[in-house]
């Protein structure tokens, strides 16, 4: 790649800073992301445009969102890839995305996300899934693999639950720690999620939901008789067709949806 744009930037730690630097790694994920020009194409930390650049050459432009200010002010000011930019400064986890939207113009989010504040993120973007058609993110591979997790695994929690009920979400690449720098002290790994259409997503509370869960995987180890037990009664739960003894972990998406329209219906 041409002209790099991060040539003498140390990594912060407090913002969760590795920065991807195999060219093929690179060429891979842009190939999952596929960008045109007619695409309203949105990347999160940006960071050093490793993935930026070839992005920008694909579809001429690209909206990015840049926690550091002297990562923002770099690119904003980059002789070839500023123009192709339109650069906002600031937290990802605060930034409205629906004002990217364009007419009949789905948002194709990416990005490398700082494991620090990848779930809490990813629970921000989902609130925006209606308007995205898809989203390719590189993670800890811990956090990929509890994504994309089905009942019956130990990874399977709270965010395998709420990933689920929004998109469906698809292992890409695997990812070593030599390939960035500093190279990290994890494994990471690239997701692909598309979201569901409006219909496909029956709860009638994501914010019960999403309760549910938490009380659920809180305490993991226990039942759901006494798990939910600030939630239902062992006869509510039984009532729903849930079975008390098993642990939250052994329940379908479908049924953690069962349990929040059940409360949404009779407990508001």
């Amino acid at each position: 790649m041409t002209d790099k744009v991060h040539l003498g930037h140390r990594a912060r730690k407090r913002f969760g800073q590795n920065f991807l630097n195999d060219d093929m790694i690179i060429d891979k994920i842009v190939t999952a992301i596929d960008p045109k020009p007619e695409d309203n194409l949105v990347e999160i930390g940006p960071g050093l445009g490793a993935i930026t650049e070839p992005v920008a050459d694909l579809s001429g432009h690209l909206t990015v969102v840049e926690l550091d200010k002297d990562l923002a002010e770099r690119l904003t000011s980059h002789p070839f890839l500023g123009p192709k930019l339109t650069v906002h400064q600031g937290d990802a986890m605060k930034f409205d995305f629906s004002t990217l939207i364009k007419a009949d113009e789905k948002l194709k989010i990416f990005g490398n996300l700082p494991y620090n504040v990848s779930t809490p993120l990813l629970f921000h973007l989902f609130e925006f899934a209606d308007n995205v058609e898809h989203m390719h993110f590189m993670l800890q591979k811990e956090v990929v693999k509890r994504m994309v997790a089905g009942p019956g695994s130990k990874a399977f929690g709270r965010l395998s639950v709420m990933t689920q009920y929004y998109c469906h979400a698809m292992p890409v690449i695997d990812v070593p720690p030599e390939c960035f720098k500093p190279a990290p002290k994890v494994d990471s790994a690239v997701i692909r999620l598309i979201p569901k259409k409006p219909e496909q997503r029956t709860a009638k509370s994501t914010k019960l939901l999403n309760t549910v869960c938490l009380e659920a995987f809180n305490q993991r180890r226990k039942t759901l008789r006494n798990s939910l037990s600030n939630l239902l009664t062992a006869e509510e739960l039984t009532g729903i067709g849930i079975d008390i003894t098993l642990r939250a972990e052994s329940l379908s998406l479908q049924q953690f949806i069962d349990i929040a329209n059940w409360i949404y219906d009779n407990k508001q």
